[in-house]
């Protein structure tokens, strides 16, 4: 078992905060150093109430999908002895109402798109396979009731 860890700060401003009127920016502190700004969605909560330039809990949550899921496949793909160049994903997460009725991020959509070196590209039987190996191990990917889907780029 392992712990991980996530320090997250707001500090009141001089909004009226009974009137909901205040700032959501906060920053988010992690154990390695790292700090984040974030705040809600300004599709949640209006500007100036958010901070659009920030990361909001939406976009980190598809953010985390989508790279627990790549690091997963580059492990599995070097293992098989395809050597990847470059991964990008396009990454979307919905939000609607589940089917109790409440707002949730619904499904995640996973867009990776994957070089390879020449003379080690796989098939495309392959890349499914890997595709679907790395969504089987993902950790994220397992503990959540949201839709994983991966619809890979065909080059």
């Amino acid at each position: 078992m392992s712990h991980h860890q996530a320090t997250i700060h707001w500090q009141c401003d001089d909004g009226d905060f009974l009137a909901h009127r205040y700032s959501r920016a906060h920053v988010w502190r992690f154990d390695g150093g790292a700090e984040v700004r974030a705040s809600s969605s300004p599709q949640v909560v209006p500007l100036p109430m958010s901070d659009a330039a920030a990361v909001d809990p939406e976009e980190a949550f598809v953010a985390s999908l989508a790279s627990c899921h790549m690091l997963w496949f580059l492990d599995i793909a070097a293992r098989g002895g395809f050597r990847v160049r470059s991964y990008e994903d396009a990454a979307v997460g919905v939000m609607a109402k589940n089917a109790q009725g409440r707002t949730a991020i619904t499904q995640v959509t996973l867009r990776p798109r994957v070089a390879f070196d020449a003379a080690a590209q796989p098939s495309r039987e392959a890349l499914d396979a890997l595709h679907h190996e790395a969504h089987a191990k993902c950790f994220l990917a397992a503990s959540v009731l949201t839709a994983v889907v991966i619809e890979p780029a065909y080059d």
